[in-house]
């Protein structure tokens, strides 16, 4: 047996990952003293509260190794493989927490893959790894393919601002545009899981219509390309933006996502992300 396992960046909602019976780690929350799993003791509508409500910005952790060792005691042992599909390691230690647990496990076979990227291509990879598991491809083919997808993934998003970014250390090579963060609305995008300046426009209309020029610019104009959406209090331009690749290109099914708290406490509220699979080299 093959079984995937994701955690909360995946941008894929508790109720979905639990439909599939895809096991899932929290992020942890940290406001000062307290600490939350953004799994089940809270969602975004309450984080933002507190977040407005803060007198300082929030941290993240990742789920420290002890957590995935319940999921390596349930699904590995003599026969089965375990698929630890992770988050970009340059902006989360998840990988680094699934890898440290399973040298607990040297008898089972536990495959951590660093996915380069974060939220909805994430959440596409897991669906996928998932499906394929499910009918019955062996784990160094799941493994391979995955390793493929993230090599081709494609992650494009605009916030409100670069502030959560810079504060929160996630910032990468977009540090450069810091200095005038009140005079743009940059478009940003994952560079081998870093954080990298793409453009900035004057305005968030503006930059969100050159979001459009620059996915239409690359992506396949199919269903092949995995296209998703993921937002916080943006659920109207992610609304948009899906509805008119719809119509543009013929694809029926655009999953919109909203993100979790983790990646909130750096993108901000009103953050926009675009994710798209390119095609295979020939």
């Amino acid at each position: 047996m093959i079984t995937i396992v994701a955690d909360t960046t995946c941008g894929l909602s508790r109720k979905r990952l639990e439909e599939l019976e895809i096991p899932f780690l929290p992020q942890i929350i940290v406001f000062g003293e307290e600490s939350y799993r953004d799994d089940y003791e809270i969602d975004t509508p309450t984080f933002l509260k507190k977040l407005r409500a803060a007198s300082s910005l929030p941290k993240t952790a990742a789920p420290p190794p002890d957590l995935y060792k319940p999921v390596y005691d349930k699904f590995g042992g003599k026969g089965n493989t375990i698929i630890v599909i992770t988050p970009s390691a340059e902006v989360s230690g998840t990988a680094r927490s699934a890898t440290v647990a399973a040298q607990e496990y040297p008898d089972s076979d536990i495959r951590v893959i660093d996915t380069r990227t974060i939220a909805g291509g994430l959440g596409s990879m897991v669906v996928q790894a998932h499906a394929w598991a499910k009918a019955g491809l062996d784990a160094d083919t799941i493994v391979a393919r995955v390793k493929d997808m993230a090599s081709r993934e494609r992650c494009f998003f605009v916030v409100d601002t670069l502030e959560y970014l810079y504060k929160g250390g996630r910032i990468g090579g977009a540090k450069a545009l810091f200095g005038s963060i009140l005079q743009i609305k940059p478009i940003l995008t994952l560079s081998d899981g870093r954080t990298e300046p793409v453009e900035s426009q004057r305005t968030r209309v503006k930059a969100l219509s050159r979001l459009k020029e620059l996915i239409t610019a690359e992506m396949p104009h199919d269903e092949s390309a995995l296209l998703t959406f993921s937002h916080c209090e943006a659920a109207d331009v992610a609304d948009e933006l899906a509805a008119y690749f719809s119509q543009a290109f013929g694809i029926k099914d655009i999953p919109i996502y909203e993100v979790p708290p983790a990646i909130v406490v750096h993108g901000g509220p009103k953050i926009i992300s675009a994710s798209y699979f390119r095609a295979p080299k020939a």
